[in-house]
Order: C-alpha cells, then sequence, then structure tokens
C-alpha cells in the first residue's frame, strides 16, 4: 500500500481577521455559551475582499515551498480541494498556477468538500507512483464565509476561513514524512443533508433574481453529525487494521476540525483518549478542506508530532465523503 510518496514540506495561511463569539453575537441572534457548548469554538477567521481563496492558497502554497526549501519552478502537479473558489471558472487551482509564475504544468481542483485536502492526498499518491520525479503541490483552501447565511445561527457560527497546503513527492525525492496509507470513500444518497444548490446547472437562477437561500450551505445538523462520527471512526478503524496496527499505535489523531463534539465522539467510538487528538477547532473554526492540512502544519510547528511517529488523519465532507490517511514522520 506504501506507493512511495513522501511529504517534504507544510503551510498554512489565516485570513488577517479573528472574530470573537462576541462579535458575532452584534451581527446574529446567538451567545457565546451557545457556540462553545454546541461546538467549542471561540474564534475563527474572516476572509476579506481582498483575501480570495486564490489569494489564500498562495500564501500556504508558499509556506510549504519555504518549509520545502523548494522554489515554485520545481512543481509538476496542482491539486486545490475547495468549495468556495473564486469563481465557477477558471479554478482555483488554474489561478494559483498563474499566481505562482509556473504555467504550463497540470492544475485541477478537486470538489470534495471538507474532505478535499485528502482526496489531493490519494490523487498525489497516485500521480507519484507514475511519475516517481513529480513534485505535487496539494492545497486545501476555502473562504467558507462566501458560502455562509448569517441569517441562519446554526451553520454561520461554526464556519471560518484558511488555507493549508502540502508538496508531495515521488520515491526519486523521498522526504521525512511517508505517505503509508490512504483511503477514500462517498455516498451520494444522503448528500441532500448538506448542501450548497445556489450556482449549479441543476439551479438555475433567473436574470437579475435576488440571492436566495440554496445559494448557502444548508445543513440538517443532527444528521450530519451522526454520519460524520460512524464515517469517520470507521475509516479510521478499518486504515488502522489493514496496516496492522490498532489506534493506541497512533501517536497523534489530527481530524477534520469541525465540531468539538464531533471529535469527542470520534475519540470515544475508537476507544483512545481525545489526549491522542490534536484540536484547534476552538481557535479557527471549520475551515473545510483547509482544516486538515492546517492542523497538520499547526501540529508540527507546536511540538505535537516528533520524529518516529504515525499520525493519522481524518476527514468527513458534504457529498457525502470521507478518508483517512497514514502518516509516518
Amino acid at each position: 500500500m506504501n506507493s512511495g510518496c513522501s511529504i517534504v514540506g507544510l503551510g498554512l495561511h489565516l485570513p488577517r481577521t479573528c472574530v470573537t463569539n462576541a462579535e458575532l453575537e452584534r451581527i446574529v441572534e446567538t451567545s457565546d455559551e451557545w457556540i462553545r457548548t454546541r461546538s467549542g469554538i471561540t474564534t475563527r477567521y474572516f476572509a476579506q475582499p481582498d483575501e480570495t481563496c486564490s489569494v489564500l492558497a498562495y500564501h500556504a502554497a508558499t509556506a510549504a515551498l519555504r518549509d520545502a526549501g523548494m522554489s515554485a519552478h520545481e512543481l509538476t502537479h496542482i491539486f486545490v480541494g475547495t468549495f468556495s473558489g473564486d469563481y465557477n471558472l477558471p479554478t482555483t487551482a488554474c489561478l494559483l498556477q498563474n499566481m505562482l509564475g509556473i504555467a504550463g504544468i497540470p492544475a485541477v481542483d478537486l470538489a470534495a468538500a471538507c474532505t478535499g485536502f485528502l482526496y489531493g492526498l490519494e490523487s498525489a499518491r497516485a500521480f507519484t507512483s507514475l511519475y516517481p520525479e513529480a513534485r505535487i503541490l496539494v492545497v486545501g483552501s476555502e473562504v467558507t464565509t462566501s458560502r455562509i447565511n448569517f441569517e441562519d445561527r446554526t451553520t454561520c457560527v461554526l464556519f471560518g476561513d484558511g488555507a493549508g497546503a502540502a508538496i508531495a513527492t515521488g520515491q526519486a525525492n523521498p522526504g521525512p514524512i511517508r505517505v503509508l496509507d490512504v483511503m477514500l470513500k462517498a455516498d451520494g444518497s444522503v448528500g441532500h443533508l448538506l448542501t450548497v444548490r445556489g450556482g449549479g446547472s441543476a439551479c438555475r437562477p433567473v436574470l437579475h433574481e435576488s440571492i436566495g437561500p440554496e445559494y448557502f450551505v444548508q445543513m440538517q445538523g443532527r444528521e450530519v453529525f451522526k454520519h460524520a462520527v460512524r464515517f469517520m471512526a470507521d475509516i479510521s478503524s478499518t486504515l488502522i487494521q489493514r496496516n496492522g496496527l490498532r489506534p493506541e499505535d497512533i501517536d497523534l489523531f489530527i481530524p477534520h476540525q469541525a465540531n468539538l463534539r464531533i471529535i469527542e465522539a470520534v475519540a470515544k467510538k475508537l476507544g483512545v483518549s481525545m489526549e491522542q487528538f490534536f484540536v484547534n477547532v476552538d481557535r479557527i473554526g471549520n475551515t473545510s478542506a483547509a482544516s486538515v492540512p492546517i492542523a497538520l502544519t499547526e501540529a508540527r510547528a507546536m511540538g505535537r508530532i516528533q520524529p518516529g511517529m504515525k499520525v493519522l488523519l481524518t476527514a468527513f465532507g458534504g457529498g457525502f465523503t470521507w478518508g483517512a490517511a497514514l502518516l509516518q514522520f
């Protein structure tokens, strides 16, 4: 299962505006206590108009390139996971490619919602198997606030903006973080539980029609919670067993940072302590596809990851999509 894929650089970028629960109280009918007890979130970051999805991705990508000691001109492919790109066309990956000044290499967006980074990582693992010399930029970047209805207090308090990035390489250029295994899944039969319908070809607006709620995140929270816990716990357990390990053999779990209660429920279902989980949802909120790479970058920078550790990433997103990845540092 180990394809020889490595990660040689990590990076993140957060918008400059930090928004507290108290500040949200002034624009939506909610309270700090209501938000914290239901999600564990106290702050999140909101992008300003000049901080587009591609701009956030660019800053995270350049941070990852610096970490890898690489030039953008050494990249061979770009994968960007996002549901909140600058436009439908051109794609955020193509905008990012232009910002990096590296025209010519393949660049594509991956629409897997909050699992987008893991879908990108598995794509990179496949491409590095085909091209051992490949150096692939994998980014999760989101301006989720562009798709949030601030009249819906059940969703608007959960999300934030940001970007995280990794540089994946093949066996010709091995790095310090080995990607041992990845597993991905999807189930479109429950996709209606978490949607952003507006803008799609099946939801055509009348010319000059005002924007309606279908253009924003709509979520059946209780059902999404149950599916998120079950899917992330099950795929994590399966991936761990597939590699001859037990949950207690994993040194650190880095889950999608959607909601503290979801993370706690996943830990309980796996039978491991919350001390084995990295959590930053309290400070950053749910940044969708950016969540896992931001958390991974932070965990390493904070010393939570040391050489020799096994780290498991897991995520769940609209579609529904979910996945897990096993890394060896």
